[in-house]
């Protein structure tokens, strides 16, 4: 009896020994798994590194989780919008990478399991072989007349295949809406650019912003654009005027009513005014009028006051003191000649960006688009086909 027990006992503890050794087998698996589950996978493209192609946005992404914070910066401290899809798989910049520019990309994610893990990349783009800049008209802040466009000249050409990324990189926004529209326009100087004019004249009072977002954006010829642009202006009082060439008048209009007449002389037979709708560019107070400029050779060199610049080309309404006709007989080499008095008045009255309107003139050339911001020279559905999205 006594050895039978024995014998049975002794059975029994390798079995108990067996019992907690798989039960300790079983606890060391499962923390093992615990322990060695694996974090998402954070991939940034660009990558890491140096001289990193341009062209391209910036993308993140996860395999094996989700990505809860993307932050990207460049070397300015400025942060780079973009959005994160629903699921939180990949996150992409609303924009282009920019020539010349050091990114650092910080991302924390959540693996499958829930495991959470955080990274830094930092990455530099390539150089542009020609940086592309433009210049604004208006200029930020200002104030212009109700036949303003908004006009964008660029340093370097567009080139044609290009044009369509440029313009949708190009957002107007106006208060109250207005309508309107881009077009592509060959400035005076030789250079591209791109125009947006309302499909009719602006209200008074609008206010308008201009959103460029092109930094990244490939403008063709080996040129690139490094940064974006915005500006804003205000649409000031209606302020027109009206010339009447055969009755040698100019008549001012605010709001829409005449509010003063005066007399001048518009341009010569051989040299007639240019018809249509022009758009004042610019003013000056004093400058000297010097026939080489138009193409008069050494003519004259004369001294003028209250000067208002309409066409690139030579368009002016101004004072002429030295005109003993005026009034009378349209004699000058195209210009709208008046008294000191009145050209003070006129350019008083006008601002830049309203709009003179030439009537009864023999003149029969086209004033290109570009002659100056000429854009009511064409009707609403020539304008339209100027657009590279048409």
């Amino acid at each position: 009896m006594h050895a039978g027990t024995r014998r049975h006992t002794a059975r029994l503890i390798p079995a108990a020994l067996a019992a907690g050794l798989l039960m300790t087998a079983c606890g060391t698996g499962a923390g093992s798994s615990k322990a060695a589950e694996s974090a998402a996978k954070v991939t940034v493209t660009p990558a890491a590194g140096t001289a990193a192609k341009l062209g391209s946005p910036i993308s993140v992404k996860a395999d094996g989780g989700k990505l809860t914070t993307v932050d990207v910066k460049d070397d300015k401290g400025a942060k780079v919008p973009g959005k994160l899809t629903a699921d939180g798989a990949s996150w992409t910049s609303e924009g282009k990478v920019r020539p010349k520019t050091t990114y650092t990309v910080a991302t924390k994610a959540k693996s499958t399991g829930g495991k959470e893990s955080s990274a830094t990349t930092t990455f530099t783009t390539e150089q542009a072989d020609k940086v592309n800049k433009l210049t604004n008209t208006p200029g930020n802040g200002q104030t212009v007349g109700t036949g303003m466009p908004i006009s964008i000249l660029f340093d370097h050409p567009i080139a044609t295949s290009n044009r369509a990324e440029v313009e949708k990189a190009l957002k107007v926004t106006t208060q109250p809406h207005v309508e309107g529209a881009w077009g592509w326009v060959k400035d005076w100087s030789g250079k591209d650019r791109i125009d947006w004019r309302p499909k009719d004249y602006w209200p008074a009072g609008t206010k308008v912003s201009v959103h460029g977002g092109l930094g990244g954006i490939n403008s063709g010829d080996s040129g690139w654009f490094a940064r974006d642009y915005d500006f804003d202006f205000t649409i000031g009082a209606d302020h027109k005027a009206v010339i009447d060439v055969p009755s040698h008048t100019l008549t001012m209009y605010a709001d829409g009513k005449a509010v003063g007449t005066i007399t001048g002389s518009a341009g010569s037979p051989q040299d007639p005014t240019r018809g249509g709708v022009h758009t004042v560019r610019s003013k000056n107070a004093a400058e000297t009028m010097d026939s080489a400029t138009i193409g008069h050779g050494s003519e004259w060199m004369l001294d003028s006051q209250w000067v208002t610049h309409l066409t690139a080309s030579g368009t002016f309404l101004h004072s002429a003191p030295w005109n003993q006709s005026i009034g009378v007989v349209n004699n000058s080499h195209g210009c709208f000649g008046m008294s000191t008095s009145d050209a003070k008045r006129v350019y008083d009255f006008l601002s830049v960006g309203s709009t003179v309107e030439v009537k009864g003139t023999s003149s029969t050339k086209k004033t290109d688009v570009g002659n100056g911001l000429e854009v009511w020279q064409e009707n609403w559905q020539q304008w339209q086909q100027r657009s590279a999205l048409k």
